[in-house]
């Protein structure tokens, strides 16, 4: 089988090292990949966001299957386009993908099928954004209704933050189109939670549960990130909390979109929050996340091709799908500078022999050397039965990898640790 995996960056290389494992597969191409991914499959000068240039290169290089991995190109309709000329795929169809590419739709969507979020409004001009701010509780929630590159969301701790966001977002168009409207949300408060579920629409089948770290810093310290490391399973996700989320969230929400005439196919992301009144979801994602996908993938024991291909042929409740009941860490190595400004074209070194567990998220080929090209640019992973084993593998081999400028966070999974104490 020839794939085709849209999309450069760590969720990727993921993906793409997870479908290597299928016997079946005789070639992966990726569009646009990586330095790194360049390692694992065919790398193509094709953007993410370039659903012609994706769909011709598809159709002539007759690819059997695609896995559409981030949330631009699924929000802009690649499936869709892809479906359409004959190529099956992996991942929601953009009238699915608006759950993402709309926080509106989605706060929306909970209130309307009464599935636990944030009591919110909805804004589309910024006076009156501004005048309810007068009495809202501090601190509050602004949120961009459209992508923003994962940065569209602001914690306000003050009144005057808290106008300084509306005007950003809606009047100096810092997110784009995707300020137009906005939400205004309440704070909650409590451990969060990465939940990661494949669906077909009919079955929702959760993956092993996560726990991201995103300020740049030890000690929760620093500016906002994509994500500095995450580990697997999050302690916090106990099998009861498991069984109020499928009960009240993930069933809820698949069931929610089937009514909608919107049907889910692909990764459906929960990102939760367990409050003193319970699970609230605090946002979805239409995809896989990153980094989430480091810890969780590998931890996979099922052939993930042949999952994938049970969700879009709407057989996921046909097949079992089985994950370890070890842990795994991800740490991510980044830019020095991330994630405001930092330097590229760094030579990358990873070892031989580690390289089967590092996953390359900004990298590209100068002269047959792997560079520096992003902000987070290693994402360095380790599989064991305890979290303590993996975490301490997991920076063993960060330690082995290098390039100038290089920091990493040296607490990933401490708080994970710290609250399987606590239980």
């Amino acid at each position: 089988m020839k794939i085709m995996v849209v999309g450069g960056g760590g969720r990727e290389h993921a993906i793409v090292k997870k479908i290597k494992e299928n016997k079946s597969v005789t070639e992966i191409f990726a569009l646009p990949g990586n330095g790194g991914i360049a390692q694992d499959a065919t790398c193509v000068d094709i953007g993410a966001k370039d659903i012609d240039g994706i769909v011709n290169f598809a159709l002539e290089n007759k690819i059997d299957y695609a896995i559409v991995a981030p949330d631009d190109p699924l929000v802009l309709g690649a499936v869709d386009a892809l479906e359409e000329k004959g190529i099956p795929c992996f991942g929601p169809r953009a009238n699915a993908a608006i759950i993402e590419g709309s926080k509106v739709f989605s706060k929306n969507l909970m209130k309307k099928y009464n599935i636990p979020t944030a009591e919110y409004e909805v804004f589309t001009d910024m006076d009156s954004a501004l005048k309810y701010l007068e009495t809202a509780p501090i601190p509050t929630v602004i949120k961009a209704d459209g992508l923003a590159l994962g940065k569209g969301v602001i914690i306000a701790q003050t009144r005057d933050e808290a106008m300084d966001a509306v005007r950003s977002m809606m009047q100096d168009k810092v997110f784009g189109k995707s300020g137009d409207q906005i939400v205004i949300e309440e704070f909650l408060t409590g451990p969060e939670v990465s939940v990661l579920a494949f669906t077909d629409g009919k079955s929702i089948v959760p993956m092993v549960s996560s726990m991201d770290h995103k300020r740049a810093g030890d000690n929760d310290t620093g500016l906002n990130t994509g994500g500095m490391g995450t580990i697997a399973p999050n302690p916090y996700y106990t099998d009861p909390v498991a069984w109020v989320c499928m009960e009240q969230i993930f069933i809820p929400t698949v069931q929610a979109m089937n009514k909608e005439g919107r049907t889910f196919k692909g990764c459906l992301y929960f990102g939760l929050m367990l409050t003193e009144k319970g699970p609230k979801v605090i946002e979805y994602n239409c995809r896989f996340g990153d980094p989430e996908t480091q810890v969780v993938l590998p931890l996979l024991e099922s052939d993930l091709l042949t999952v994938m291909q049970a969700v879009t042929e709407e057989r996921l409740g046909d097949i079992e799908v089985k994950f370890s009941s070890g842990a795994a860490c991800c740490v991510i190595m980044a830019s020095g500078g991330y994630p405001t400004s930092y330097k590229k074209g760094f030579e990358v070194t990873i070892p031989a022999d580690i390289a089967d567990s590092v996953y390359v998220a900004g990298t590209s080929l100068k002269d047959g050397v792997q560079v520096t090209s992003g902000g987070r640019v290693l994402g360095v992973t380790a599989t064991a039965d305890t979290l303590e084993e993996a975490i301490k593998a997991a920076y063993a081999k960060t330690e082995k990898c290098s390039f100038e400028g290089a920091f990493y966070r040296h607490d990933i999974g401490a708080r994970a640790l710290a609250a399987r104490k606590e239980n």
